[in-house]
């Protein structure tokens, strides 16, 4: 059974980073391509960022492109997303997902197979 555990989040002040980790289990994920969204109370979930099966190709939304990084380690199964130069309007529930058996990932939540429990992130001012 696939399994995806995310870990990092946490508390921060405003203009500090933090280093999230998904890491797989039941699958060798070499072959899926990954991304990140998050939730926020009261709001949909949104896209975050999605990397390729190789980590050749990257995806992100707008208003995290330049402050985050999306990478990988597919010897190890996880994949990470570096979060720099945060602010509350980042709060949020972080989720990753796997999106089997495609190179490059999507930026709709409805295209991903399996997703983790999540991890808070939250940003104070």
């Amino acid at each position: 059974q696939v399994q995806l555990i995310e870990s990092g989040g946490g508390l921060v002040q405003a203009g500090g980073s933090l280093r999230l980790s998904c890491t797989c289990s039941g699958r060798t994920f070499s072959n899926d391509a990954m991304g990140w969204f998050r939730q926020a109370p009261g709001k949909e979930r949104e896209f975050v960022a999605t990397i390729s099966w190789n980590g050749g190709t990257t995806d992100y939304a707008d208003s995290v492109k330049g402050r985050f990084t999306i990478s990988r380690d597919n010897a190890k199964n996880t994949v990470y997303l570096q979060m720099n130069s945060l602010t509350p309007a980042d709060t949020a529930v972080y989720y990753c997902a796997a999106d089997l058996d495609r190179y490059k990932g999507t930026i709709l939540a409805s295209g991903y197979d399996y997703w983790g429990q999540g991890t808070q992130v939250t940003v104070s001012s």
